[in-house]
C-alpha cells in the first residue's frame, strides 16, 4: 500500500480523523495539532504548508498517519510497522518524532541520526493531591495577566529549546477559552498549567512552568494536580501529559500525583553531519 499526501487538513481528517479518535493517547499530538490547523489555518504553526499524510492497510484501515508543521520535524501518530517502512520509500524526510517502537525503524535506515529528545507519555490514573498542599491558590488566568503569560512562556520555550512562536496570539486562544490556570501565594503568580481543548475524550495537560525563583516548593505539583481535576470534572476520560526523560525532577512530580507512564517517543534528527 502507498501513503497518500495533502496540505489539507479537512482531506485529512475526513480520510484519518476516525482512526486518530480511536486511539486518542496514542495519537495526542496528531490530534491537537490538526485542531488548532483546522480551526485556525495552515499558517497556525509557520510560513510553509503544513503536510498531512495517511497509509492504508490491506484491509482498507487506516494504520499510519503523518502531520508536519515546518520548520518542526513529522510526527506519526500510531502507526504499524508496514507504515513506517513504506514512508521512509515514499518521503524524503528531515527528521521524525514518533513512538519509540516505530522510530527504531527509523533509525535502522539512518545510520548518522541523531536522538534530539527522549519524551515520556503519562495518563492520569487515581489523583493524588500534593499533601500538606504548598501555600497559596489557583485561579484561572485572564487577559489582565496577558504580559505575564506571554513572558512566561517566552520563558518555558527557551527551556525546553523550542521557541514560543506567536506567543500573545497562542495566549489569547487558550485564556479565551479558560486552558492557562495560575498558582498564586498572597496575589502573586509563581506558577502556570495548561490545558488541551479536549478532543476525542482526551485533554492534555501542557507549559507547566515555575520561575526558578519560586521552584522547589511545590507550586508546579499543586497546579498540575488543579489542572488535571479540572479536566477529569469536565468530563476529560483520557488526561495525558508528556515530560522530558532527561528531567527526573519533573517525572518524579508527575509519578507522585497519580500519573502512569504509557509509552515514550524519540524526537530524531536524519543526519546531524
Amino acid at each position: 500500500m502507498t501513503w497518500t499526501f495533502t496540505e489539507d487538513v479537512t482531506v485529512f481528517l475526513d480520510a484519518a480523523g476516525a482512526a486518530l479518535a480511536a486511539r486518542p493517547a496514542e495519537n495526542t499530538l496528531l490530534l491537537t495539532v490538526t485542531a488548532k490547523l483546522r480551526d485556525t489555518g495552515p499558517g497556525a504553526y509557520g510560513t510553509e504548508p503544513p503536510l498531512l499524510g495517511w497509509w492504508c492497510a490491506p484491509d482498507g484501515e487506516v494504520a499510519g498517519t503523518l502531520v508536519q508543521t515546518p520548520p518542526f520535524p513529522p510526527i506519526l501518530g500510531a502507526s504499524a510497522p508496514e507504515a513506517a517502512v513504506a514512508l521512509l520509500d515514499a518521503l524524503p524526510l528531515p527528521g521524525v518524532n514518533a513512538d519509540r517502537g516505530t522510530a527504531t525503524v527509523f533509525t535502522a535506515r539512518w545510520p548518522r541520526h541523531r536522538v534530539e529528545e527522549e519524551l515520556r507519555l503519562y495518563r492520569l490514573g487515581t489523583l493524588v493531591p500534593p499533601t500538606p498542599p504548598p501555600a497559596g491558590r489557583s485561579r484561572v488566568a485572564t487577559l489582565a495577566d496577558r504580559d505575564l503569560l506571554v513572558d512566561w512562556i517566552h520563558a518555558f520555550g527557551q527551556e525546553i529549546g523550542q521557541p514560543a512562536g506567536r506567543a500573545r496570539t497562542n495566549v489569547d486562544e487558550r485564556v479565551s477559552r479558560g486552558g492557562l490556570t495560575l498558582w498564586e501565594v498572597d496575589g502573586e503568580p509563581v506558577s502556570l498549567a495548561g490545558l488541551s481543548p479536549r478532543l476525542a475524550g482526551m485533554v492534555r495537560v501542557t507549559t507547566v512552568y515555575t520561575p526558578p525563583e519560586h521552584r522547589g516548593r511545590g507550586y508546579a505539583a499543586a497546579v498540575t494536580a488543579r489542572v488535571s481535576a479540572a479536566a477529569r470534572e469536565e468530563g476529560a476520560r483520557e488526561v495525558l501529559l508528556f515530560t522530558d526523560l532527561a528531567n527526573p525532577t519533573s517525572n518524579g512530580v508527575y509519578r507522585r500525583i497519580g500519573y502512569e507512564a504509557v509509552s515514550d517517543r524519540l524526537v530524531i534528527t536524519a543526519d546531524p553531519g
